[in-house]
């Protein structure tokens, strides 16, 4: 694997066109990797797979760069969507890290009866994004949405994409967690059951899903309730979990 610095560019790579980097991307090549002219770079958009450039031109503030070659053709991440109820602000980020990071093609925050945090600075989660998509080596970024009701979700849904709902709660609502009946099957062999190419995963917020939430999930058929095992996990585990069980069973593993 090369040793080379990657950058996410959002514009187009053509070998006949220059490219100009940011002030910020000019600062970190020069001042902090020590390259300099004749150095090589890797870039990729998302749209035109990755290319090798070579430093024409070298300053702290501005840095042109000409291509070389397409080192990768594009290919897209599994299409595989994470729906999460926010939690405090490092863990969000750690959940937009590390969903990244697992090839998730969308993140999207839903606000739920017990979620606790509605405001997010989504321009952070796509700073956040694009370095862990410059540190794994994925040719994309996922599309980041922003926060929305999980009540006004539901009725739009694609039914054709399976969602996975972590339901770690029982049926017995004067029991700790709704007791030992009515739990959901593992999350690895639902999924291998349903089988899809695609899918989307829902984690809920600190508390679980109200008992009117987790009535209206289990309504609907597109829903496939799923476990994490026997123990409470913290939303940002169990984003992590979750996302690693789905692509161990249907993704690009």
């Amino acid at each position: 694997m090369s040793n080379d610095p990657r950058l996410w560019l959002g514009q187009p790579l053509d070998p006949s066109i220059p490219i100009s980097l940011s002030r910020e991307q000019s600062h970190y090549l020069v001042s902090v990797m020590r390259r300099e002219t004749g150095s090589c770079v890797r870039l990729f958009n998302g749209k035109d797979g990755e290319w090798r450039g070579e430093i024409v031109e070298a300053h702290r503030k501005a840095v042109i760069l000409k291509l070389v070659e397409q080192t990768r053709a594009q290919v897209s991440s599994p299409d595989l969507s994470l729906y999460y109820a926010p939690v405090k602000r490092q863990k969000n980020e750690l959940i937009v890290e590390k969903a990244t990071e697992l090839g998730a093609s969308l993140i999207r925050p839903v606000v739920t009866a017990r979620t606790q945090k509605d405001r997010l600075r989504m321009d952070r989660f796509e700073i956040i994004a694009i370095e862990a998509a410059e540190q794994t080596e994925r040719l994309d970024l996922p599309q980041l949405l922003e926060i929305e009701r999980l009540e006004n979700i539901l009725p739009r849904w694609d039914a054709s994409c399976p969602l996975y709902y972590c339901d770690e709660a029982g049926d017995d609502p004067d029991a700790p967690w709704g007791g030992p009946d009515g739990r959901a099957g593992p999350m690895f062999d639902v999924v291998k059951s349903v089988g899809d190419v695609r899918g989307a995963i829902l984690i809920g917020p600190e508390g679980g899903f109200s008992t009117a939430e987790r009535t209206r999930l289990h309504e609907l058929d597109f829903v496939h309730p799923v476990t994490l095992g026997p123990r409470i996990l913290r939303a940002e585990t169990a984003a992590v979990s979750a996302l690693t069980i789905w692509q161990a069973a249907c993704g690009d593993w």
